[in-house]
């Protein structure tokens, strides 16, 4: 029973991680895409720790952000009698952050790829940001921001080190299919963890492959004609 628990814990944080992430990585992405600015670099660099610290390191950090002794964790007390720590809300949050690279750099990639022709031509015909964005950035970033989902969930099902020290491996509150896998180890219920071990392995495989097939999506032509009938309708 607790591994259909934790299971749908996991689907749970991985869709809200995936999901959630969407309007701050469309606009990261975006941003790092086109702007020349020369602290593009600094931006670049911040969102990539998440890739390169160890997971005992960040949980220690947001385990110190998200406390009741922090600004946050005690706005969070204060309205919900609860802390943020050992809390589906609090991995939630932690979920965010770890995945920000994961969501920022497929779309990052999607829209640096836009001719840039297409987007002075958006610019010439009079489109707003907003309109150059839906009628013609969107049909042709959409292969990178699905790659972003994609990797965002499949990333969030297998986090193990972040999502135990800040949620505490909580079983029915916090204990994802990753840490029950950890459970199952310990307690020496080898066949238990190799079922679930298997699982994740091919969701994730399955996730990277089908990653793959959309980033080497070419903008066919039928994209480009979507784009500039955008553009002909103003």
């Amino acid at each position: 029973m607790s591994e259909f628990t934790s299971f749908g814990l996991s689907l749970k944080l991985a869709f809200l991680t995936a999901l959630g992430l969407l309007p701050l990585a469309l606009f990261l992405g975006r941003f790092l895409a086109f702007s020349q600015k020369n602290w593009r670099g600094f931006c670049e660099a911040g969102l990539m720790l998440p890739l390169v610290l160890p997971p005992t390191v960040m949980g220690y950090y947001l385990l110190l952000g998200l406390g009741q002794n922090s600004w946050l964790g005690g706005i969070y007390a204060a309205i919900s009698g609860k802390t943020l720590v050992f809390s589906f809300e609090g991995i939630l949050l932690a979920s965010w952050l770890f995945n920000l690279p994961f969501a920022v750099q497929p779309i990052q990639r999607a829209f640096a790829a836009i001719p840039h022709e297409i987007r002075e031509a958006a610019a010439c015909c009079g489109l707003s940001n907003w309109q150059a964005f839906w009628r013609v950035e969107w049909p042709l970033a959409w292969p990178g921001i699905l790659s972003s989902l994609l990797l965002c969930f499949a990333h969030t099902l297998g986090e193990f080190g972040v999502v135990l020290m800040v949620g505490g491996n909580i079983p029915g509150e916090t204990q994802t299919l990753s840490l029950l896998i950890y459970d199952k180890v310990q307690a020496l219920d080898f066949q238990g963890a190799r079922g679930l071990s298997l699982g994740l392995l091919v969701f994730s495989f399955l996730s990277l492959a089908a990653m793959s097939r959309l980033e080497k999506r070419k903008p066919v032509q039928r994209t480009l004609s979507w784009a500039a009938q955008g553009v002909e309708d103003v």
